[in-house]
């Protein structure tokens, strides 16, 4: 009688899926989008990275599950949670590229990191359409190492405080063993599969380490775990007696936010850049401002300076610096925010305007 029941109970639960499977994903989607956003605050805060660290094991396990039931090796009750295994990974999927995309694109600038923003949002979309796809081992081995390495990137320089290639290369090697790890405790349960999807698995996963690869030298990927706060050109910078900055910046007009090109009115005084630039607690690193015009004759940017401040992380609204030009021609200048190693954190780019009467100057407290 029990197991009448429980077979009856098992072909309503599939028939329920099967009328409900393409409303399923798409609800999937916008729960996982919303509450990634909602709850992801910080990027070193513990509970953003156990959120993410929770999401990494049950897809795991959910992968173990999906393939113990590719072998035939579940029965009853298990075998129906192997049924719904693919929606519970591609849950787990969309919430980890969620929260991935967003803390990407806090510390991007989108001119320079944009291939890699769109692959994670086109991982994050797609992961909609992966459901069949996911039967298949090697995909979803290659999806997991693709979020293992996402991850590794920024967890890694927030442990260990630093940032730079070797930080990078140890994030890969990290991903490398515990992709290998779940490999090798896959081929005691289905040894024959294994084998038959090897060649597809190492070339998979060996390609995907080389584009990560081949985006982090080319300083594509962006500068995670830093993130630009804030930016601007001002007339003047002094430090007040509580070591706060004293900005003084021309009025503009409350739309002038939506504006990406700034107007600069030049004086006497000099122009000076400022920025504010989130680090993770105890992460020390430098950061440079890289000054280039714009020259209408050849159509390129050309380099004037380069200046270089140290940040040290921890503080809510970033770390707080700025570099000045005593004297600068009229044009399209740009100032780029960048690491060491030239991946742009930030990139404010603005017209410098002479013999112009200059806007009533204000007081801003930062």
């Amino acid at each position: 009688m029990r197991s009448r029941v429980a077979y009856i109970n098992t072909a309503v639960l599939r028939r329920i899926h099967k009328t409900y499977e393409r409303y399923g994903a798409p609800i999937a989607f916008l729960f996982g989008f919303i509450w990634d956003n909602l709850t992801l605050i910080r990027i070193d805060f513990w509970v953003d990275n156990l959120i993410i660290a929770v999401h990494l094991v049950l897809a795991g396990v959910w992968i173990a599950v999906l393939t113990l039931h590719d072998g035939k090796y579940l029965h009853g009750r298990l075998e129906t949670l192997g049924h719904f295994a693919p929606l519970f990974l591609q849950f787990s999927f969309g919430a980890l590229f969620s929260a991935f995309f967003v803390f990407y694109w806090r510390s991007a600038s989108f001119t320079a990191s944009w291939p890699f923003l769109i692959a994670l949002l086109f991982l994050l979309i797609g992961n909609e359409f992966f459901q069949k796809r996911y039967q298949l081992l090697a995909f979803r081995m290659s999806m997991y190492f693709t979020a293992l390495y996402s991850y590794s990137i920024f967890a890694v320089p927030v442990i260990y405080k630093e940032m730079g290639a070797a930080v990078f290369l140890a994030s890969g090697l990290i991903s490398l063993l515990l992709v290998g790890a779940a490999v090798f405790l896959l081929s005691y349960v289905i040894p024959s599969e294994l084998h038959k999807s090897r060649k597809t698995l190492i070339v998979s996963i060996g390609t995907l380490y080389l584009v990560f690869h081949v985006l982090y030298f080319t300083n594509i990927i962006p500068p995670i775990p830093l993130s630009l706060k804030e930016s601007g050109v001002y007339h003047s910078i002094t430090r007040s007696r509580d070591g706060g900055y004293v900005l003084e910046a021309e009025m503009v007009p409350w739309y002038d936010f939506f504006i990406p090109q700034k107007i600069f009115h030049r004086t006497s005084g000099g122009v000076y850049v400022y920025s504010s630039i989130f680090a993770p607690a105890g992460l020390r690193t430098d950061i440079f401002h890289r000054w280039s015009y714009y020259d209408e004759k050849s159509g390129e940017w050309v380099e004037t300076d380069r200046i270089s401040f140290s940040i040290t992380g921890g503080r809510d609204d970033g770390y707080r610096g700025y570099s000045t030009k005593s004297s600068i021609a009229p044009g399209v200048w740009r100032v780029d925010v960048e690491t060491g190693r030239g991946q742009i954190v930030g990139r404010l780019t603005f017209t410098v305007l002479a013999g112009t009467d200059v806007p009533k100057l204000v007081t801003i407290v930062r």
